[in-house]
């Protein structure tokens, strides 16, 4: 089977509007939380979001286009420029039906969901955009990323939920390992901190009512009441590894294995027994060549929601066994917020990157340990430490499982 490496990455999320700018907070442990100031919040109960920061997208969308997109797709497009401008290459030498495209989104164009459905009841259906479906579904940051690097190779959206970008990239990894593709842009984006979707999460009792932003996403605390919203879009380049070598690409780790799974439990919890989470981690470092025990890290899906952490625990200790004692586990969630259909993807890129520089992002936020998540949190400050193999884990609504392994580049 071919290898497959990651050759290059973007992102704009509410830590930095690239990726280098990301990672630096991610290192250093800043959080991107801050009170809600774009819409009124009184009524919805939930002050605190992690929103993207002095973000124009003009330099890669111009104002036409931005009429024409949700900024779902904005962010989307955005982040795969960074990212094939940062591989180096524009993968011309291949056949365009050779690179694929897959890049998944939880929700899709919710802003415009939300303003035009205010037009259909105020000024009625004739005053509804003309754009208004190719800017809500959920495809169309995969279609006009396709559109804009001529890329004809296997084109889709994942849609599942939390875990749409991690699927992206695994079904990625796997059209490339198994030889349909030579390379592909995956990832997910997502733009959710409107006061509809807001609403929404918060009354189902998913979102964190915290007023103080040092305390709103604190995975694996005791005090944790729910997750903070986040948006933004990570891509990567993935590519096949003698393609990438024969160009002269830098490479910032491999991805070695994939494994998905449904939890068949609930439409938002995750199952308690953590069995099928565990098969998902299990699936992908087994794919990988390795055991349990070569596992150095994990970036937990982590939401800070009271139910996540105590099953994702569960699902460590059963797919790694003795070897959770002492694995080290954080949560950026605790930084960057949960992107939704998003978090899948930064978050593999934060795992390649800890993988390249030796380094393990903390859990910021975090003190009142909870005896039910007893796993070795990396609490508030980053740590350098090598780290050769590591997984990171997604758990969508639905019962959504996605764990990618990757390892550092070796040769």
């Amino acid at each position: 089977m071919r290898r497959v490496v990651i050759t290059g990455i973007g992102a704009v999320t509410p830590v930095g509007n690239d990726a280098p700018t990301t990672w630096e907070s991610i290192r250093a442990g800043r959080h991107g939380f801050s009170k809600i100031d774009r819409f009124e919040t009184d009524d919805i109960g939930v002050s605190v979001a992690a929103f993207l920061k002095d973000f124009d997208p003009s330099d890669v969308v111009d104002k036409k286009e931005q009429r024409r997109t949700d900024p779902y797709c904005q962010y989307a497009l955005c982040a795969a420029t960074e990212a094939l401008r940062d591989c180096g290459s524009d993968l011309k030498d291949l056949d365009p039906y050779r690179v694929g495209v897959i890049v998944g989104s939880g929700i899709g164009g919710m802003q415009t969901y939300e303003e035009e459905i205010h037009k259909f009841f105020e000024k009625g259906p004739k005053r509804v955009s003309v754009f208004f479906i190719p800017m809500m579904i959920s495809n169309m940051a995969a279609g006009n990323i396709s559109i804009r690097t001529g890329f004809k190779g296997v084109n889709f959206a994942p849609v599942t939920a939390c875990a749409s970008s991690a699927h992206a990239v695994g079904e990625a990894f796997h059209q490339i390992k198994n030889g349909y593709l030579d390379a592909c842009i995956a990832g997910g984006a997502e733009a959710t901190v409107t006061r509809f979707a807001m609403a929404g999460f918060n009354n189902m009792g998913a979102l964190s009512r915290s007023e103080d932003p040092d305390r709103a996403s604190i995975p694996f605390d005791k005090e944790r009441d729910g997750f903070v919203m986040g948006e933004g879009a990570a891509i990567l380049v993935l590519e096949e590894l003698e393609h990438a070598l024969g160009r002269g690409a830098k490479i910032y780790a491999e991805i070695a294995g994939y494994g998905a799974t449904g939890d068949a439990y609930h439409i938002t919890s995750p199952s308690p027994d953590g069995e099928a989470a565990a098969k998902a981690m299990q699936l992908a470092f087994e794919e990988a060549g390795l055991t349990a025990a070569d596992i150095d890290y994990i970036n937990a899906h982590g939401t800070s929601t009271p139910v996540n952490e105590r099953y994702e625990t569960i699902a460590i200790k059963k797919a790694l066994g003795d070897a959770a004692k002492t694995v080290a586990v954080s949560s950026t969630k605790s930084m960057t917020g949960h992107m939704l259909g998003a978090a899948g993807a930064i978050e593999a890129i934060i795992t390649a990157l800890s993988l390249r520089d030796g380094i393990i992002p903390p859990t910021v936020g975090y003190r009142v340990p909870d005896e039910e998540c007893d796993l070795d949190v990396v609490p508030n400050t980053a740590r350098k430490q090598n780290i050769k193999a590591a997984l990171s884990n997604s758990l969508g609504f639905g019962g959504h499982n996605a764990t990618l392994c990757l390892k550092k580049y070796q040769g």
